[in-house]
């Protein structure tokens, strides 16, 4: 039977049932395995007008058309009450899902302190109140995107501590700093965006530097699959999953030729290795493999293919 990627080492596993824990001693493992989350900044106004403002991490995008945004607050462990926002949002159904960056999330963390009913925390975090267009909750001035949006349903899921409510928001208008645009508006800089996301306990992440990887989706190439891989690749001891996702990733119309993979050999690190090892064996494939992987680790699979290749030949 062909192994798809290598085998893991057997590990350990501590396996529970949520409905043997308490909500406390489930919230630890459920919000720190499902991590890093993005998070809401949400600004809401109550019955009266009075502005809250609270960050939730149990939030995403679920559709382009419409523009759909869902969060979700969850009631409070310690006695199951409500959270402002859900309360405010019943009584006005609009919000703003402000975006925050690395620059202002000392602030966001401080607006997330449980200050009485009708405290702005606008003025406790130290953030700007920018008027709406359409809606009546102000948008976070120093958010560098943020999401005026009409709630159009909220989902009860439970009753009591931990109970969350979806809050199913149409964005109908948006904002977005010129900094963080691509030219011509065509999308998000990740890495000037600089976007902060929630893990477990209090931690962060911050997606921008060496956080930030590329991966080519499947959904612009019909790839291989790992199980057209060689056996020699797709069984390697050495390759990771990540280096076979990588390689099974390429369409059988751009695998090299055997024309193309005999003048890899030309290459000055191919030949270096070449006559190093003249006679092949065990030792060129592994460095032809880890010259392989080198060039896989810098984007460059084109490359990386033919020197693979060349790895099978040196270990017959």
């Amino acid at each position: 039977m062909l192994r798809s990627v290598p085998a893991p080492a057997p590990a350990a596993f501590h396996s529970v049932s949520p409905a043997d824990l308490t909500p406390a001693q489930w919230m630890p493992l459920l919000g720190g395995a499902v991590a890093p989350r993005p998070i809401a900044f949400v600004s809401t106004v109550d019955a009266d007008g009075r502005v809250n403002l609270s960050p939730y991490s149990f939030f995403n995008i679920f559709s382009y058309t419409p523009p759909m945004l869902v969060f979700s607050p969850v009631n409070r462990l310690r006695d199951g009450s409500e959270k402002h926002t859900l309360l405010n949002v019943r009584a006005v159904p609009e919000v703003v899902v402000n975006i925050c960056d690395y620059a202002m999330v000392q602030q966001l963390s401080l607006a997330s302190a449980e200050y009485p009913a009708g405290v702005n925390e606008f003025a406790k975090a130290g953030f700007t109140e920018l008027a709406s267009e359409q809606v009546r909750p102000p948008r976070v001035a120093e958010a560098p995107a943020a999401f005026e949006c009409v709630v159009e349903q909220i989902v009860e899921l439970s009753q009591g501590p931990g109970a969350g409510h979806l809050v199913v928001c149409r964005a109908v208008r948006a904002h977005f700093r010129q900094d963080i645009l691509l030219p011509d508006a065509a999308g998000i800089d990740p890495f000037k965006l600089d976007a902060v996301a929630r893990l477990g306990g209090d931690w962060y992440s911050r997606a921008s530097g060496a956080s930030l990887f590329e991966v080519v989706r499947p959904n612009r190439r019909l790839g291989i699959g790992i199980d057209a891989l060689p056996a020699h690749i797709r069984d390697s001891k050495l390759l990771t999953g990540n280096e076979l996702g990588q390689l099974a990733n390429v369409e059988r119309e751009a695998l090299p030729t055997p024309v193309q993979v005999e003048a890899a050999k030309a290459e000055p690190m191919v030949a270096y290795l070449l006559n190093q090892h003249p006679a092949g064996g065990p030792a060129l494939h592994t460095q032809l493999t880890r010259l392989g992987q080198q060039l896989l680790a810098e984007g460059r699979v084109a490359e990386a293919w033919p020197v693979l290749l060349l790895a099978a030949a040196g270990a017959a």
